[in-house]
């Protein structure tokens, strides 16, 4: 958790940013919950040590930290975007179509598919967000 907490930090200062109290603040909570929050969620968690953090500072900063690319709105059939952290530019889930259940996992077997990617559209590419659909063990009934 230090070290996410370091990263997000020091990418703010890196990229010109003053690491106000709020923003403290809302960093510990978002990465407190594990970088799976929507924005009223993490408006709860922050108020809880942080009272006075209003709720359009933590949109803003939800809004810089996507732009910075260490954060990424998904949307999975909810309503509400939930913010996701994206650790060393990428993360990735399995969506289950049947229950919904998300499953996290590291294994990133995608580096050849993005130099690929980046060769032929001349586009240089910071990170990855991948999602697989499909159905789970349970939902197939194995």
């Amino acid at each position: 958790m230090v070290n996410k907490l370091a990263r997000l930090s020091q990418a703010l200062q890196e990229n010109g940013y003053r690491l106000t109290a709020a923003r403290q603040e809302i960093l510990a909570a978002l990465v407190g919950s594990e970088g799976h929050v929507s924005a009223d969620e993490l408006v709860g968690l922050v108020r809880q040590d942080a009272p006075g953090v209003g709720r359009m500072t933590v949109y803003r900063t939800l809004e810089l930290l996507s732009e910075l690319g260490l954060i990424r709105p998904v949307y999975q059939g909810t309503g509400a975007a939930h913010y996701i952290l994206l650790d060393d530019g990428h993360h990735h889930h399995l969506v289950c179509s049947g229950c919904d259940r998300v499953i996290e996992f590291d294994e990133c077997a995608v580096q050849e598919i993005s130099r690929v990617i980046s060769g032929h559209f001349n586009f240089e590419i910071h990170g990855h967000l991948l999602e697989f659909y499909g159905r789970c063990e349970a939902c197939r009934g194995v």
